[in-house]
């Protein structure tokens, strides 16, 4: 099922995001705990960041006004440069469409991977070890030259592992192939944005 707590994080961080642009000082930008520390060093720019934040807030949003979804399914909204990837799982076809539909009319969405699977949610053992998967792709992100993990957004579901991100093909196949060593993965899926 959604999680209040997911909906809180993401709106705790949009507000602090947007405390500090309308503050506009470069200093507090750089000395800000951690989200502000992510907005200097992400590719896209501090207007697409806010806006991806705004695009998951509104579709967990929809998601939580809707009883049946919010009840009978668990679906993960990521947004990276208005390309938002739905993950998780909905026990019919017809609630998995419903959620499409919701997204796609958020304002400024640009494109819509859907990769929710028709199946009852995963329990709370599986969701922690794709954290932990998470936690791997993250630390093996760091070992890549050239390569800002800060550039990349991971999801992982049911041992599937989404890559999204600004690269160019060569740099994209480098970080896909070296994320598939990391051990427990089942797939690596690239949903890259060619940065050209």
């Amino acid at each position: 099922m959604i999680t209040i707590l997911s909906k809180a994080v993401v709106i705790f961080s949009t507000i602090t995001i947007l405390a500090i642009c309308l503050l506009g000082c470069a200093p507090i930008i750089a000395g800000s705990a951690a989200t502000g520390a992510f907005i200097t060093s992400d590719k896209r720019t501090t207007g697409t960041v806010i806006e991806d934040q705004a695009i998951e807030t509104k579709a967990y949003d929809f998601f939580e006004a809707d009883g049946e979804l919010a009840e009978q399914t668990h679906i993960s909204v990521t947004s990276y440069n208005q390309r938002v990837l739905l993950t998780g799982e909905a026990p019919t076809e017809v609630l998995r469409t419903r959620a499409v539909e919701y997204v796609s009319r958020i304002a400024k969405v640009l494109h819509v991977f859907n990769e929710i699977a028709i199946a009852n949610p995963t329990t709370a053992g599986a969701r922690a070890n794709d954290a932990l998967l998470t936690t791997k792709v993250k630390a093996k992100l760091v070992s890549i030259k050239d390569v800002s993990a800060a550039d990349v957004k991971v999801v992982t579901e049911s041992g599937v592992v989404y890559l999204m991100g600004l690269f160019d093909s060569s740099t994209g196949d480098a970080v896909a192939a070296s994320v598939a060593t990391v051990g427990g993965i089942t797939k690596v899926v690239k949903l890259f944005e060619s940065s050209k």
